[in-house]
């Protein structure tokens, strides 16, 4: 497998979607709604209320679920914090921030003209850190 499968698989488009582990996967979804407007793309629940959900924010698609110890994927309330931070580039980022904070994410820093981007940082409710920017210049 090369890093460009274009020749050989005709019209298929890699992506690399994340996957977000968090503890209330469905007010998680919600939270996202709310938030960013995402869209459902799919959604399974168990029995036990647990929820995997795909979700979609202008066509830029993320997973959410309940975390799942036992399988190795925990929550960043499990991990006492996150590996990963997720840049989610829109065209208004004050806009976005503001929605998210109304939503009840925690601002870490305003938005703010840095190294050539307009960004901001959140803390969603679930313990998953977003900047939320835009290129200068586009």
């Amino acid at each position: 497998m090369t890093a460009s499968n274009s020749e050989a698989s005709g019209s298929f488009r890699c992506t690399i979607a994340p996957w977000l582990s968090v503890r209330g996967g469905a007010r998680a979804v919600e939270f996202y709604k709310s938030a960013f407007g995402a869209a459902e793309v799919f959604r399974l629940e168990d029995p036990d209320g647990g929820v995997v959900a795909r979700l979609s924010v202008d066509g830029a698609e993320f997973w959410v679920s309940d975390e799942s110890p036992e399988d190795g994927n925990v929550s960043p309330a499990q991990a006492s914090g996150t590996s990963v931070r997720m840049i989610l580039t829109v065209a208004s980022p004050d806009a976005a921030l503001a929605s998210a904070v109304k939503a009840g994410a925690r601002e870490i820093h305003p938005v703010a003209e840095e190294h050539g981007w307009r960004v901001g940082r959140i803390a969603d409710p679930f313990g998953h850190h977003w900047e939320i920017g835009r290129q200068l210049g586009d």
